[in-house]
């Protein structure tokens, strides 16, 4: 079995986060939509993507933004690598 139900790539910007996500289950990965680059933000995705107790798997690349967001989705329990 697997260990997440969806994985979540970021691509984060300075104001913005691209979203897509893949399930566990197989099919293709989607965009999912673009949301602003602020803690509120990130952690209302969060929740809404974790509904109905889905385990995520979320990747980003650190660029200009470095660690703040595994911080904040580590803090919110969620698995997090940063590439």
């Amino acid at each position: 079995m697997n260990e997440f139900s969806k994985y979540v790539g970021l691509d984060v910007h300075k104001a913005t986060i691209a979203v897509s996500i893949a399930d566990s289950a197989g099919g293709e990965p989607r965009f999912y939509g673009e949301i602003t680059n602020t803690p509120v933000a990130i952690a209302k995705l969060m929740a809404q993507l974790a509904k109905g107790g889905a385990k995520l798997s979320v990747c980003y690349e650190a660029g200009c933004c470095g660690y703040v967001i595994y911080r904040q989705l580590t803090k919110l329990g969620h698995f997090c690598q940063v590439i």
